[in-house]
């Protein structure tokens, strides 16, 4: 509907994983919920909105924290900022 496709890659490790979101819309996703694995911070690894990349550097101030609320099946969730046509990548520390 909101035409964003976010999902978590997992590895070997249970506690290391990758959450990707794509925003395949012309508009910022503002405050844009996403279930993770467990409670973290998760570091914005790549944001293909960065300037570096020619992008408007729309993001989430390198990254954000998990809140204690229920999302897409998961205990803990993140919100986030996903630029206008880019694909944001997150790590937990």
């Amino acid at each position: 509907k909101n035409s964003v496709f976010a999902f978590i890659r997992m590895a070997k490790d249970p506690n290391d994983c990758l959450v990707i979101a794509a925003n395949f819309t012309p508009v910022p996703r503002e405050e844009y919920r996403v279930g993770v694995p467990r409670a973290a911070f998760y570091r914005e690894i790549l944001n293909t909105d960065a300037g570096i990349y020619g992008g408007g550097n729309v993001g989430n101030d390198g990254g954000v924290s998990s809140e204690p609320v229920k999302s897409h099946g998961r205990a803990d969730s993140i919100v986030l900022t996903l630029p206008p046509l880019s694909m944001v990548i997150l790590k937990p520390e």
